[in-house]
């Protein structure tokens, strides 16, 4: 089905609108946000504005066009902190349900949370606990403790960036005084919740949570402009992208002493959240202080994500299981799969045959786990290029991986996953590639050795009629044999797998023999035979 989650914030409406399955997944088909900066109202006047109640009205009526040209069958709709303080926040709600049919629910902030939460544990892994997760919007702040099973614990706190910005900043570029009363209003609210924290779940042990997670635009506003400062670039996605408190506080010093102007120079920030980025950017330092943690990693999954698997769950209450964070990864890659019409059969045998590669021949590339989990994923996902064109499809993947939006990955990961099957497909890699020329040397290696195994895979699979059961890999001297199990006949794999013989030879130093069990003649191919073949 096809569902449209409105999130009314503080800060922005926004309109998410997903073809959702009953297992839990969606493919987002809209995406769209409007900055109203209703809780600028709220802070100044305890009431929503008549200019901003017809903004707001405005907004709900193109979001239901939207809502309603994707098809949607479904469509559920939650307001935030400005509509919950705001002394006219529920007869603007019945207006806009009167005026729209979209009848807005006005949550509390415990509800919020465990909403927020829900799309936190489906977009990052939390591979154990205590995990504790902030969500900064415009009028509060989420404060969330659990792990990758369950939220145990959450708090809901009035610090988001446009209720602090409006009530206490009074300078462009913040003076010390903003500073010292913006560092104070954020204690005094922190302080007590992260003292009952570490009461509770030992937050406060050395080194801090397992993982600290922020969610929002201003954290992933954050997220990006250091990405840009790291890297000189910024991620398609920087859900999953950790920065260290280092980093951050580069960046922190730098954003205190700059006018709202000179913020909007700078790479990774929406011009729109220039005046409120300082407050956001407080709160994280003081609250990296307070809790005792040093890395930040960001979820771009929040609310409104959460609303769609609330929905799916009312639904399909069976089906729809939290995800572990080994689901997390695999269902995403499958997604995008899907979405992409792959050949599922075919790739599911090019990623067994390369794993196999993988496990017998570990003496050859010496690589670990977390190559081979990449390995298996690009190799899942290398031929779906084939949904934008035959022609150049092994760029198309690479493009499709980059922009897929997968969760459980740290953009350094995708970019490694795109190119990983990216080389799978066709070319030898350049520093001037991209995303290749991203990567660190070190990673550009492993990239390599994964793409050549992931070229010998397909390659076994050239029919895609799955005629190859199994391969062996015995490692002799400067020879690499490969020896393949089929009752059927695989002489167009043979021929497929020996024209890789000069990458194989250039990337391990080995000459590639074939060999097979099948009852097929096979062909004597040398290894420069498949070179001038392969030229």
């Amino acid at each position: 089905m096809r569902i449209a989650a409105i999130d009314l914030g503080t800060n922005s409406f926004h309109l998410l609108v997903v073809d959702a399955g009953p297992d839990g997944s969606f493919v987002p088909l809209v995406r769209e946000k409007e900055m109203l900066r209703l809780g600028d109202d709220v802070a100044r006047e305890g009431r929503i504005s008549r200019d901003g109640c017809r903004r707001a009205l405005d907004t709900l009526r193109r979001f239901r066009a939207l809502a309603d040209g994707a098809g949607a069958t479904k469509v559920v709709a939650c307001a935030t902190s400005a509509f919950r303080e705001a002394s006219n926040g529920r007869r603007l709600a019945a207006m806009l349900a009167e005026e729209t049919g979209i009848q807005a629910r006005i949550i509390d902030g415990e509800t919020e949370a465990g909403l927020i939460y829900s799309a936190v544990q489906a977009s990052v892994l939390m591979e154990k606990g205590p995990v504790l997760a902030f969500d900064l919007g415009g009028g509060s702040l989420e404060v969330m403790v659990g792990d990758g099973e369950a939220l145990w614990w959450a708090s809901s706190l009035p610090l988001g960036v446009a209720r602090l910005s409006a009530e206490v900043v009074r300078n462009d570029p913040l003076s010390r005084g903003d500073q010292r009363r913006l560092r104070k209003r954020i204690v005094d609210q922190l302080e007590p919740v992260a003292g009952q924290i570490v009461d509770l779940f030992d937050v406060g042990a050395p080194g801090g949570p397992a993982l600290a997670v922020g969610s929002g635009g201003t954290f992933c506003d954050l997220a990006r402009m250091v990405a840009y400062r790291r890297q000189g670039g910024i991620p398609v996605s920087v859900n999953q992208f950790a920065f260290s408190r280092l980093e951050f506080l580069e960046l922190h010093e730098e954003l205190m002493q700059a006018t709202a102007a000179e913020r909007r120079r700078m790479p990774g920030l929406e011009l729109r959240r220039a005046d409120l980025v300082p407050a956001g950017a407080m709160l994280l330092a003081t609250a990296m202080e307070l809790f005792g943690f040093d890395e930040l990693t960001v979820s771009e999954w929040a609310l409104r994500e959460g609303m769609v698997l609330d929905s799916i769950r009312a639904l399909h209450p069976v089906d729809a299981k939290p995800l572990g964070a080994a689901d997390i990864r695999r269902g995403s890659v499958e997604a995008l799969g899907r979405r992409c019409n792959w050949d599922e059969a075919h790739a599911r045998h090019v990623a067994r045959l390369a794993l196999q590669f993988f496990d017998h021949s570990h003496r050859l590339h010496r690589l670990g786990d977390d190559d081979r989990e990449l390995l298996e994923y690009a190799a899942l996902l290398h031929d779906i290029g084939e949904h934008v064109s035959v022609l150049a499809q092994h760029k198309h993947t690479s493009y499709l991986i980059q922009h897929g939006r997968l969760r459980g990955f740290a953009p350094d990961e995708v970019l490694a996953l795109a190119a990983v099957a990216r080389y799978g497909g066709r070319g030898f890699p350049k520093s001037s590639h991209k995303p290749f020329g991203s990567l660190s040397p070190k990673r550009r290696d492993r990239v390599v050795k994964l793409a050549v195994m992931l070229r010998l895979a397909a390659a076994l699979d050239r029919g895609r009629a799955q005629v190859v059961d199994s391969v062996d890999v015995e490692l002799s001297g400067g020879h690499l044999r490969l020896r393949l199990r089929s009752d059927r006949n695989c002489e167009l794999e043979l021929w497929a797998t020996s024209r890789q013989a000069p990458l194989l030879e250039r990337v391990f130093g080995r000459r590639l023999d074939l060999a097979s069990e099948s009852q097929t003649r096979i062909p004597q191919i040398s290894f420069e035979s498949a070179a001038a073949s392969a030229r």
